[in-house]
């Protein structure tokens, strides 16, 4: 399995660590200007967040994208 994911480079990173990492470096307001998601604009908490990006693929993979890239 360690050889499945050798090229990952988000193996055993938590969303929750994506999520403030990205919250910290942008903020709510830029973040939800970079991914235009509902949960990132109007409100925004991490615990409303976690639970949208879990139920919507499309969207954990944006965040998961920028978060690559900021890094």
């Amino acid at each position: 399995m360690k050889e499945q994911q050798a090229n990952n480079p988000l193996h055993g990173v938590k969303l929750n660590d994506i999520l403030e990492t990205l919250v910290d470096r942008y903020g709510w307001e830029e973040l939800g200007t970079r991914i235009n998601i509902r949960c990132f604009t109007h409100d925004p908490s991490i615990k409303s967040s976690l639970k949208f990006l879990r139920k919507t693929p499309w969207a954990r993979e944006k965040v998961e994208q920028l978060y690559l890239k900021s890094i």
